[in-house]
């Protein structure tokens, strides 16, 4: 289930890219050929680009797509891989991901309790929301990382 889900976020984030573009465009059109500002849509952009990024860390990792120095890895047998991600998901990634969590939620909180709105007059007012990502972002990198440590002792106990 955990795995469903996060594929559904980072499918459905990774149409924002799209969407970026086409409203980077509209903003350059309104701003230097119709000399017009559009703070809203400018920042829309920034939100959505938060989205892509934080939202799309757990999928990225889902499907392998971090960057690794693929010098000794790509050479390994399965064994050996999967000991390497195990060790890598419980050693690091987690601890990380814990102590990420730990320090976002009450910069996260603190923005709630006041509804921290855009310092552009014109802005989003919802800057609560965008910060909100960064204690999900964690959590979703917790638990794909625990559905990859699980996968990876199934490997070892099966090879094993």
């Amino acid at each position: 289930m955990i795995d469903r889900i996060i594929d559904l976020l980072g499918r459905s984030v990774a149409w924002l890219a799209f969407v970026m573009v086409i409203i980077t465009i509209f903003v350059m059109v309104l701003r230097y050929g119709l000399d017009i500002s559009a703070i809203m849509l400018q920042e829309l952009v920034i939100y959505m680009h938060g989205l892509v990024f934080m939202l799309g860390l757990a999928y990225t990792l889902k499907h392998d797509g971090h960057v690794r120095v693929d010098l000794f890895y790509s050479r390994m047998r399965d064994r050996r891989r999967a000991i390497v991600n195990l060790t890598g998901h419980v050693v690091f990634l987690i601890p990380l991901s814990v102590t990420i969590l730990v320090f976002s939620l009450p910069y996260a909180r603190n923005s709630w309790l006041i509804l921290e709105a855009s310092p552009e007059v014109a802005g989003i007012p919802a800057v609560f929301l965008l910060k909100t990502l960064v204690p999900l972002a964690a959590i979703l990198l917790i638990l794909e990382a625990l559905v990859l440590s699980i996968t990876a002792v199934q490997s070892l106990i099966k090879r094993g």
